[in-house]
């Protein structure tokens, strides 16, 4: 049976209470976008208040919300793959791991994004 699709501002005011919900437990059952989060709640003030380039000022907080989306994402690949089943599957390890990497790879980027903009500032 095919569902009927919303459309208008209803559409849009249920994609944002399912995006509230996701975030929302999210921030409650995953320790990882809870820092995260915490972080980012204290790096976007700092982005704001550091004296840098309106440049420099967004690669700072798009570095830190980058870091969430990505987790945001893994998070979601290990419930899809947990969903099919809990066996090991080394498919199932493979996206695991892929999704976890990805995440290292964008706290990576944050942290160089960071230290380049704010190394000349402690000059």
């Amino acid at each position: 049976m095919k569902m009927k699709k919303r459309s208008g501002i209803s559409r849009i005011i249920y994609a944002g209470l399912y995006s509230y919900r996701g975030l929302r437990h999210n921030f409650i059952y995953e320790a990882a976008i809870r820092q995260e989060i915490i972080a980012a709640t204290i790096m976007i003030p700092l982005a704001c208040w550091l004296d840098v380039t309106t440049s420099e000022r967004l690669f700072l907080i798009c570095s830190i919300l980058l870091v969430i989306i990505i987790e945001l994402l893994n998070t979601a690949i290990e419930a899809a793959i947990d969903r099919i089943s809990l066996d090991y599957h080394e498919l199932s390890g493979l996206a695991k791991d892929t999704g976890s990497a990805a995440v290292f790879v964008s706290l990576l980027l944050c942290s160089i994004v960071w230290l380049m903009i704010g190394i000349p500032l402690l000059k």
